[in-house]
C-alpha cells in the first residue's frame, strides 16, 4: 500500500511539474490600457546604457529621449511608470515573456523583429553606420576587411555590418552599446558599427580621432507590444499621433536630438504597424 502511494504521489509530482513547465513555455497574457489603468503603472523596456535614447544618470534616474516618450505616454494613459533597463539581447525576451508591458528601448523596425512584436508606427528616426579612425581610408565596405569591427550583439547595427562586411572582417561582439563604444575608445577594436549617436559618445572620449565612414542603413524606431495586442497597441499609435500634431515630440526631438523632426513613413514593407 505505501508502495502504491508513493506511486500515486510521484504521479501528482510529475503532473504538477509538467504543469508548470507548460505554463512556463506560454507567452505572457495580453495586457490592454484598462488593465494597466487598474495597476496605476506601465512597465516600460527601456535601454539602461544608450544615450541619448535611453541611459541612467549617475543619479539613478532613468533619462533620454525613451524614457521621455514613455513618460509622456505613462501620462496619457494617467499612471505613473516603471523603467526596466534591458540590454539588447534582453529586449525582445523580456516583452514577450510578460516582464515589461512595453518597448520604448531604441526598437529598430525590421521585418524579422515584427514576426516577434507588434510594433506601433514610429515616432523617431535612426541610421546604422560604421564609425572608424579619421586618418583611415574607408570609402566602401570592402574596405571593412582592413579593420577589427566591433558591434552590439544582436543589434541593428550587428546585423548591417555582418551583412556588408566581406566575409574576411573580424567582427567581435559585445553585450550592449556602452561595451561596444568602450571597446573602439579603448583599443579593443579599429573600428565600431553604431547608429548615428554614438559618434557623441566617442567625440567625448576620443576629442578629434573618429568619424562616421559608412552608412549602412537609414531606420525608424517604434515602440513594441505583443502580438496580438490590439488595444494597447492602438493606444500608442493614437498616443504618437497626438505628440506628432500637438509639438510634444518636436520638444523632445529638440531636447535630444537637436535636428528636425523627419517626415515618417505611412508604411514599412513586412512591418504592420496596427495588431491584427
Amino acid at each position: 500500500m505505501f508502495k502504491s502511494l508513493l506511486t500515486r504521489r510521484n504521479a501528482m509530482l510529475g503532473a504538477a511539474a509538467l504543469v508548470a513547465a507548460v505554463a512556463l513555455a506560454q507567452p505572457a497574457a495580453a495586457i490592454t490600457p484598462d488593465e494597466i489603468k487598474a495597476r496605476g503603472k506601465i512597465i516600460v523596456g527601456i535601454q539602461g546604457d544608450n544615450p541619448p535614447w535611453g541611459f541612467v544618470t549617475s543619479g539613478g534616474k532613468q533619462d533620454g529621449l525613451d524614457a521621455d516618450i514613455a513618460t509622456l505616454f505613462a501620462k496619457e494613459l494617467g499612471v505613473s511608470v516603471e523603467f526596466v533597463p534591458l540590454e539588447v539581447n534582453n529586449r525582445i525576451p523580456a516583452l514577450t515573456a510578460g516582464r515589461v508591458d512595453v518597448l520604448f528601448a531604441t526598437m529598430a523596425m525590421l521585418p524579422d523583429r515584427a514576426k516577434a512584436v507588434q510594433f506601433s508606427k514610429p515616432y523617431v528616426a535612426n541610421a546604422i553606420v560604421l564609425i572608424g579612425p579619421k586618418k583611415a581610408e574607408i570609402k566602401t565596405n570592402a574596405d571593412m576587411a582592413k579593420f577589427t569591427v566591433g558591434v552590439a550583439k544582436g543589434a541593428a547595427q550587428d546585423t548591417q555590418v555582418t551583412k556588408n562586411a566581406p566575409p574576411s572582417t573580424t567582427i567581435r561582439r559585445y553585450d550592449g552599446d556602452a561595451a561596444s563604444v568602450q571597446a573602439l575608445v579603448s583599443g579593443q577594436v579599429e573600428t565600431l558599427g553604431g547608429n548615428i549617436f554614438y559618434m557623441d559618445r566617442v567625440e567625448k572620449a576620443r576629442p578629434g580621432e573618429f568619424e562616421n565612414k559608412l552608412e549602412f542603413q537609414k531606420l525608424y524606431n517604434g515602440a513594441c507590444t505583443r502580438l496580438g495586442e490590439k488595444e494597447i497597441n492602438a493606444a500608442i499609435n493614437t498616443f504618437i499621433d497626438k505628440i506628432k500634431a500637438n509639438g510634444e515630440l518636436k520638444t523632445v526631438y529638440d531636447k535630444w536630438m537637436k535636428v528636425p523632426v523627419p517626415e515618417f513613413p505611412e508604411k514599412l514593407e513586412g512591418i504592420p504597424f496596427a495588431a491584427n
